[in-house]
């Protein structure tokens, strides 16, 4: 079964390489054989999906969209699987409780998104472009976590969605054994 990524950011593109960075992530999550998860609506949801559906291999179902309100027609013309559940931004815990979650910028609702991922043990990166991502990456949120097998528990910083990729691929498994050790 393909793991689920969740794609936190902005609802507008605000910072420069902001669009092109999500729409790359979104394009390497589905060729690395991910699904992808995000608010499914405009800005770095709209292309982070816009780039999932263009990669070689894409499929449809592999683009979820948890939306805020009670519409799916809210969703971005690329989101496959739109999921209104009518709970306003409440709908970030759903997100966040992805198997890894990428941040690209974000505001208030990007910084919930990763304050959950980080208390379910999730695996979380964070872009230096901008926003809360890049005030978080390289650090540690709080230490209510710890993971004694690992030594680098943080929050990853990326520049590059390539190495991003390659870390994910090798972290993700190492994180889920950990965090289903602690449930």
């Amino acid at each position: 079964m393909k793991k689920i990524i969740g794609v936190l950011g902005n609802r507008q593109l605000i910072f420069p390489q902001q669009g092109e960075m999500a729409h790359q992530v979104g394009k390497l999550l589905i060729e690395n054989n991910y699904r992808l998860v995000c608010g499914g609506r405009s800005g770095v949801m709209e292309e982070v999906c816009r780039g999932a559906r263009e990669a070689k291999n894409y499929q449809p179902g592999d683009i979820i969209g948890i939306l805020p309100g009670n519409h799916v027609n809210e969703a971005n013309p690329y989101v496959d699987i739109p999921i209104a559940t009518t709970i306003g931004l409440t709908r970030n815990v759903l997100i966040a409780n992805s198997q890894a979650v990428i941040a690209i910028g974000g505001g208030a609702g990007t910084l919930s998104e990763i304050a959950f991922a980080w208390q379910f043990q999730r695996l979380v990166f964070a872009w230096r472009g901008g926003g809360w991502s890049a005030k978080l990456a390289d650090q540690k949120i709080d230490d209510n976590r710890s993971f004694l097998e690992l030594d680098d528990d943080r929050v990853f910083r990326f520049d590059c969605a390539e190495k991003m990729l390659e870390d994910l691929n090798k972290k993700v498994p190492l994180y889920e054994k950990l965090s289903n050790q602690k449930e």
